[in-house]
């Protein structure tokens, strides 16, 4: 049976037309990107992906040169090791001034066919909740300004959150749906490869879902909760929006383990998908139960858990454990105790591979016009990782949220390792 996985594999991702003469398949017609950037520096995120729109990536056991064109670029800001303008000078672009020279190339008329925003990475200030304010908002409405004007919108990725404001990110998600066009946005972490390669069966009752990651917030959280994010929306009913949310750190997050406000047995199937489990492990690779062996104290001297409650009941779990693991792992229990894990695999660098199978996301949208997944995964996702952080500098309370009813289905198809 001929799958979509199965025919984009074979159509290199996009979709070909049969030359009816010679009854072989012709290219996609190539069409024109913009990119929006705040920097574009070795290891930054404008790097990994647009480099991968230049100069290609591996899919599907081969070498995959996207169909898509970078004729214009905006950088916001260019620090020392700035790449912006070796880029254009190799791949024969042009660096405007401002986005909306950048979508209308100079013009007066939009003139790209898809807009990829990457405001991750640059000196941007903080807010009292830890929060980078990258430009993400700001550099959309200025794009939405140029569809209004020109009466023409083209399909907009958006990279990692939509922004560090529920509301903000709330007026995004309105403004595409106004508008009538593809809105991509998110990490790489719910498309990149997983050890094993589980998949939450679509409608499956879940009763218990814990997710484990590592880093410093809010960029790292973030990933691990929208990993968190596309597996849970798979239940039975789909996403049905958060009815509350709390943040505990320090000696909070042990004691709501004993206490059952999160699963141990849960913690023990997440990290028992961890490659790279610490103290023993790295010091004589000796095997060790890191959930159950009492040890997780004495190397987690910061820890965290995110507790996030949903509107059909379901309650689930974000621990963030640096110094225990350096690795992104999942469990989740299902309706008559099948218990599932996974990690969501991270190449290492240099070549960060994982940003392809995002780009070929990205890449699948601007060809057919279409997302791959809904908007409302990564607009939840922000929204939720704000009023955690609200959580946290209002003395880790327990918050209601309302206004954070964001109810979608997810496809039944999934992205991952695509």
């Amino acid at each position: 049976m001929l799958t979509r996985r199965t025919f984009l594999a074979t159509a290199g991702a996009a979709p070909l037309l049969v030359n009816s003469a010679l009854g072989e398949p012709e290219p996609p017609a190539r069409k024109k990107i913009a990119i929006i950037s705040t920097v574009w520096t070795y290891h930054s995120h404008s790097q990994h992906m647009g480099d991968r729109f230049l100069v290609g990536y591996p899919r599907h056991g081969q070498w995959h040169n996207p169909p898509l064109d970078v004729v214009s670029l905006y950088v916001d800001q260019r620090p020392e090791g700035d790449l912006s303008a070796k880029r254009a000078a190799e791949h024969g672009f042009t660096v405007y001034p401002s986005i909306a020279e950048t979508l209308r190339c100079g013009g007066d008329k939009l003139s790209v066919d898809g807009v990829v925003i990457i405001g991750e990475h640059g000196n941007y200030p903080r807010n009292q909740k830890g929060q980078n304010l990258y430009p993400r908002y700001e550099f959309f409405q200025q794009a939405i300004e140029v569809f209004e004007k020109d009466g023409r919108a083209v399909p907009i990725y958006n990279d990692k959150h939509l922004s560090y404001s529920a509301e903000k990110a709330a007026r995004m998600v309105a403004d595409s749906k106004r508008l009538k066009f593809a809105f991509l946005a998110g990490s790489s972490l719910p498309v990149t490869w997983r050890l094993p390669p589980v998949e939450v069966p679509y409608d499956a009752v879940i009763e218990d879902a814990l997710m484990v990651g590592i880093g410093g917030s809010d960029a790292m959280d973030y990933h691990a909760l929208e990993a968190l994010q596309c597996m849970v929306e798979r239940r039975k009913g789909g996403e049905t929006g958060i009815k509350s949310v709390q943040m505990l750190e320090g000696d909070a997050v042990w004691k709501a383990g004993e206490e059952g406000v999160w699963s141990r047995r849960l913690l023990e199937a997440a990290l028992s998908r961890s490659d790279s489990l610490q103290g023993y492990s790295q010091l004589d690779s000796r095997p060790q139960d890191l959930a159950n062996n009492g040890e997780l104290p004495g190397l987690v001297k910061t820890p965290s858990a995110y507790l996030i409650e949903r509107n059909d009941g379901l309650r689930t779990t974000l621990l963030m454990l640096n110094g225990a693991l350096e690795d992104y792992t999942f469990a989740a229990r299902l309706q008559g105790g099948q218990i599932l894990s996974t990690q969501f695999f991270l190449s290492p660098k240099p070549n960060v591979t994982y940003s392809a199978c995002l780009v070929a996301q990205i890449e699948d949208m601007i060809m057919t016009g279409q997302a791959p997944y809904p908007v409302e995964r990564t607009q939840i996702t922000s929204a939720m990782l704000d009023r955690l952080l609200d959580s946290k500098v209002e003395g880790h309370r327990r918050l209601e949220t309302p206004e954070l009813k964001i109810a979608y289905r997810a496809p039944r198809e999934s992205r991952f390792g695509d």
